[in-house]
């Protein structure tokens, strides 16, 4: 095995990625995918994999294992089978790419929307702020739990409603996969949010507070500056940090805002 040499912007993606993997201590680990590949939550071959395919796949997801050299723009990976995966980042890095083609072409009022991604460019015309709607992860798309004014910021959202595989006895796994147990996360968490200035940011973030639970994960992120989460649970309350009690507007009867 040998150093692979990629582009400038997959470099940097990876580099992102990286970075968030030793912040979070592995929480969001990008060579996670081996066990991606293994489930393939969300497309047609998606199925449960045996207890000794998992066993065999956990060796190779680790970080720590993965070599970045910025002067040559290569990646080393360690062990032959190891696989990176920049789906908890890389529709991040899109969104931000868009909104500076936008800045640079003259736009300043703009709402750029990726699916889970979505990001405010300036603010609404008339000087009023954007409102996004918060999704309900038990409702259908487009229903809401609460609402957030925002201009210049990205809120990208994880959740178990976007993509699972749902056994026949009605058991969903959802496609948030436990880099430790090789199993999707089972925790109180049904959805998180997460408002940053840059949606790469917000893409990687968002994921790993959801694999830290609602404690671990609203400490981690009153520490970050600038940066603001929304915790949905499964049984029906809300969480917000800090930063945002005043501007986050919870909006459904079914759901009821903790702290």
């Amino acid at each position: 095995m040998a150093p692979v040499q990629v582009d400038e912007a997959t470099y940097n993606v990876i580099e992102k990625g990286m970075y968030y993997s030793k912040l979070t201590s592995g929480a969001f680990d990008l060579t996670v995918g081996p066990l991606v590949k293994l489930w393939d939550i969300g497309f047609p071959d998606a199925r449960i994999p045996a207890q000794s395919e998992i066993d065999a796949t956990l060796p190779l997801i680790d970080f720590n294992l993965v070599t970045l050299d910025k002067n040559s723009h290569s990646i080393y990976l360690e062990k032959k089978g190891m696989l990176l995966d920049l789906g908890g980042i890389g529709k991040g890095y899109a969104a931000d790419e868009v909104a500076n083609i936008l800045r640079e072409s003259g736009v300043e009022h703009a709402i750029i929307d990726l699916g889970g991604n979505v990001y405010a460019l300036g603010d609404k015309p008339g000087n009023k702020l954007w409102t996004i709607g918060i999704q309900d992860p038990f409702g259908l798309r487009g229903n809401g739990i609460g609402t957030i004014n925002v201009a210049n910021k990205s809120l990208v959202t994880s959740g178990i409603y976007e993509r699972y595989l749902e056994t026949e006895d009605g058991k969903k796994y959802h496609h948030i996969l436990n880099p430790s147990t090789g199993y999707p996360y089972d925790n109180q968490i049904a959805g998180v949010s997460i408002i940053s200035d840059y949606s790469i940011d917000g893409d990687a973030l968002s994921t790993s507070t959801f694999a830290l639970g609602i404690e671990d994960g609203l400490a981690f992120i009153e520490k970050l500056d600038g940066i603001d989460a929304i915790f949905v649970t499964t049984d029906y309350n809300v969480y917000v940090t800090s930063g945002i009690k005043d501007k986050f507007r919870l909006t459904s009867p079914d759901f009821t805002l903790g702290n």
